[in-house]
């Protein structure tokens, strides 16, 4: 009799489907729990550009544009107006001190001239009128004081002679009281004379100091005219070339008026213009580089012009060794303007990805090379060639430096190729 064997639920055939669902479902729950869930993008080796970060030295400076310019420039300005009679110089002309330049015809300043010559004369005149009527008068008054002295002395004998003899009773009292009262007013009288004297000869001094001071006055303010009569030919103040000439002969020229200038071509500076964002750390004293003919130079700054003008202001560089020979005025020249000292730092090349980035975060290739992970960064100082690196990186470590316009933002790059 055939007996009834039970069925197994376990067979091999289920426990082996059992594990593998079982492991399957490990393996997705382990890839959702700690799998890599970064955004990926393929990028080819060759179309990237990678630098090495390092340790080195690190000048910051900034690349600036000059113009060369004479070491001396001095501008003609018109002292006096008028019409330009005669020109003895062209523009371009050598010049010496003194050399006459341009005349200037003024007939206005002329006619001031001949009117302040007659208000001179007419003055002096005045003063010596003056002093002639003081000399008279003091004749006057010293040949009044001759003739009371000489009454007095003649009336004093009468008078003492009148004493005696009314001490006698040989005269009436009288005639001694009139020799006496004729004394007393001779007396009186030179008193007053000699006050008078004294109060004429102090006034007289005075407006004679007064008019000779302000004769002293018109004879300064006329020279003052003369002078400014020679101004009307203008001469060089300094030696060098006559680079501007703006008058032409016959041209009215207003006083002030710019006319031309002088540069002394015997040195030369470099007139440099500065983006504002970098006034406040712009110093007399600070160096800059630049390269001419082979040749690197070196400049210092020597004045710092404060004002802003479309966002730039103005500083003026001189050569602190010998000058590059061959260079002339108005040649352009590109310098490395030095803004800090050299220092030992780590160092990051410049590259397109600071326009993506701002110099936040950058991306990293691992040891092998085949992949660049986003990694946050701060960076410091910075120069034309390199980034100073303060956070993020280290030495030796790989980053690619080209531009991250194509990326948007991806975690990580996969790289395609040979990135050794």
């Amino acid at each position: 009799m055939d007996r009834i064997i039970p069925k197994k639920r376990w067979t091999i055939r289920r426990i082996i489907a059992a594990a593998g669902a079982g492991g399957f479902l490990l393996f997705v729950v382990v890839t959702i729990l700690f799998g890599d869930h970064s955004s990926k993008l393929n990028v080819k080796s060759e179309r990237i550009t990678i630098s090495t970060v390092q340790r080195g030295p690190f000048q910051e400076y900034i690349p600036v544009t000059g113009t060369v310019i004479p070491i001396k420039t001095v501008f003609l300005d018109a002292m006096e107006g008028g019409r330009v009679e005669m020109l003895f110089l062209e523009a371009g002309a050598d010049v010496g001190i003194g050399d006459p330049i341009l005349k200037l015809e003024n007939t206005d300043l002329l006619l001031n001239i001949l009117y302040r010559e007659a208000d001179l004369a007419e003055q002096s005149n005045y003063l010596r009128n003056t002093r002639l009527d003081m000399e008279r008068n003091r004749l006057s008054l010293e040949s009044q004081l001759v003739e009371l002295n000489y009454q007095i002395r003649k009336q004093e004998r009468n008078y003492n002679q009148f004493k005696t003899l009314i001490d006698k009773e040989l005269i009436s009292r009288k005639e001694f009281e009139d020799a006496r009262d004729e004394y007393d007013y001779l007396i009186r009288k030179r008193v007053l004379t000699l006050e008078s004297y004294e109060k004429d000869s102090l006034f007289r001094t005075n407006q004679i100091r007064s008019l000779e001071m302000s004769l002293e006055r018109m004879q300064g303010s006329l020279a003052l005219v003369k002078k400014n009569m020679e101004n009307l030919t203008v001469r060089a103040p300094i030696s060098g070339q006559l680079t501007s000439l703006i008058p032409e002969i016959g041209e009215s020229i207003a006083r002030g008026e710019r006319i031309g200038q002088i540069d002394q071509l015997d040195g030369f500076k470099v007139r440099v213009a500065v983006d504002e964002h970098y006034i406040a750390r712009i110093n007399p004293g600070q160096q800059g580089e630049f390269d001419f003919n082979g040749s690197t130079y070196t400049m210092i700054i020597k004045k710092v012009f404060p004002e802003v003008i479309e966002g730039r202001f103005e500083v003026d560089m001189e050569f602190t060794g010998h000058e590059p020979e061959g260079i002339r005025r108005g040649q352009t020249t590109h310098i490395r303007l030095e803004l800090g000292d050299l220092s030992e730092v780590l160092l990051l090349p410049r590259g397109g990805f600071y326009q993506k980035t701002g110099g936040q975060w950058i991306y990293v290739l691992n040891k092998p090379g085949d992949t660049a992970e986003k990694r946050n960064i701060r960076l410091g100082r910075q120069n034309p060639l390199m980034f100073e690196v303060l956070e993020g990186l280290e030495a030796g470590e790989r980053v690619i430096t080209s531009g991250y316009e194509n990326y948007n933002d991806i975690d990580k790059l996969v790289l395609k190729g040979d990135a050794q």
